[in-house]
């Protein structure tokens, strides 16, 4: 999935993410872009993931950003929470 254009206005000059759209598909590719971020057939703790997302978004809620990985389905966990790994997708 090339970078969908229609989220440049949500990223700050550093590539940073700064707002989550309220349209579902653009949403979308904004979580397609952050969840990029994330090695492919690597496990991360909760923190790791609380950690990468806080490095690339700037309104302070890398909770939701994280559960919104996962009920996108670009992120997996573990039922209890301990291990995360970014789905396969292209």
């Amino acid at each position: 999935m090339e970078q969908n254009k229609n989220i440049d206005r949500f990223l700050n000059p550093e590539g940073k993410i700064t707002q989550l759209p309220q349209k579902s598909s653009v949403r979308a590719a904004v979580l397609h872009y952050l969840a990029q971020k994330f090695e492919p057939e690597r496990s991360y703790t909760e923190q790791e993931v609380n950690t990468i997302c806080g490095e690339w978004h700037t309104f302070g809620d890398y909770f939701l950003l994280r559960r919104e990985l996962v009920d996108y389905g670009l992120m997996c966990r573990e039922a209890n929470g301990s291990r995360y790994w970014r789905a396969e997708f292209e």
